[in-house]
């Protein structure tokens, strides 16, 4: 077996999982901005990815496996109850998925949340968000249930081999993995092995809600977009001009450009830009046609910080102003560095 751990600097684990006779790969829990590192493995150890595979709908980061799939043309995998609908097998307990010569048993393990499965491969389990170092996943989140967290992990984890290596989704100190034997012995979560105190302790928990749970289950849930993957996309298909430019332009009254402000109407008549329209980035499309009536006019779109500014050009191009560019950064760069600045006051 081939075999890789890639963590981030938050904490997320992904696994990258081969069989080194068939050459084919899978990715376990890939994160999203991993992406470029999962191909580059790939591409190093001479595999092909074959599957990608979420243990559960993640709640506190945003899942890399649609990417991946759209990118390779392969099957996403998660528990049948997953109710993501771009799933494209669907696997539920007791069954395997198999790699090459390697098997991929598949345990149901709910109480995180009502899909989480935890994956068996050789002397290794891959246990999602189910049982971590020294802890185990909450269970107050969206298809949550303590119960059925109990029983997933006293009944069926904890069934297993002893010695079998534990590598999670999410690891809080610099340990790789442990075992189930140290995690029976020491997991604080798991010495309440009576299922009414294992409940009440899980009940009794007061954590604060993942940074971007809204965002991460809308995206992980659906298959859309997250705001970084769209920035990211439109930053792709546009040019940009840097302040400085900019600033020349502006002293030498270059009529060759146009300066468009995007922010709201309160933003820019507190200051803008000597010389620039405005439109705001929601009314963008609506009045294009009678703000902007020459589609071959060189424009300079501009927002606060060059997020909005970079969506709003992209999106004047797919309309036709193919000579539309944003500005790197944005006005609030503009005012620290001193640069002329009107106001409507």
């Amino acid at each position: 077996m081939i075999f890789h751990q890639i963590a981030t600097e938050r904490g997320c684990q992904s696994y990258f999982v081969a069989c080194e006779h068939a050459c084919t790969a899978i990715i376990i829990d890939p994160e999203e901005t991993q992406i470029d590192r999962y191909l580059g493995l790939a591409a190093q150890e001479g595999l092909r990815i074959h599957y990608v595979l979420d243990t559960h709908t993640h709640a506190d980061h945003f899942s890399g496996t649609i990417e991946i799939a759209e990118e390779l043309d392969v099957p996403v995998i998660m528990h049948r109850d997953s109710p993501a609908p771009y799933v494209d097998l669907r696997v539920d307990d007791g069954e395997k998925i198999n790699l090459g010569r390697l098997s991929l048993n598949i345990l149901h393990t709910p109480g995180h949340t009502a899909d989480s499965i935890c994956v068996q491969v050789e002397d290794r389990v891959f246990t999602g968000d189910t049982l971590l170092i020294g802890g185990c996943g909450r269970s107050d989140l969206p298809s949550g249930d303590p119960d059925q967290l109990y029983d997933s992990l006293f009944n069926k984890l904890l069934l297993l081999d002893p010695a079998t290596r534990v590598y999670p989704a999410h690891i809080y100190n610099n340990r790789e993995h442990s075992t189930l034997e140290e995690e029976a012995a020491k997991n604080p979560r798991l010495q309440l092995k009576e299922r009414d105190e294992f409940v009440a302790q899980m009940r009794r928990l007061t954590l604060r809600e993942p940074d971007h749970l809204s965002e991460a289950l809308r995206t992980n849930l659906t298959g859309g977009k997250t705001v970084e993957q769209l920035i990211s996309a439109a930053a792709r298909n546009v040019p940009f001009m840097s302040l400085e430019e900019v600033l020349r332009r502006v002293k030498s009254e270059d009529s060759e450009v146009m300066l468009l402000d995007v922010r709201e109407r309160d933003a820019f008549e507190r200051g803008h830009i000597p010389g620039a329209t405005h439109i705001p980035r929601g009314q963008l499309e609506l009045r294009v046609n009678e703000a902007l009536p020459d589609p071959t006019k060189r424009i300079v779109v501009y927002c606060e910080v060059g997020r909005v500014s970079t969506l709003a050009t992209a999106t004047l191009r797919e309309m036709g102003f193919s000579r539309a560019v944003a500005l790197d950064k944005g006005m609030q760069q503009w005012v620290e560095n001193g640069y002329p600045v009107e106001s409507e006051a």
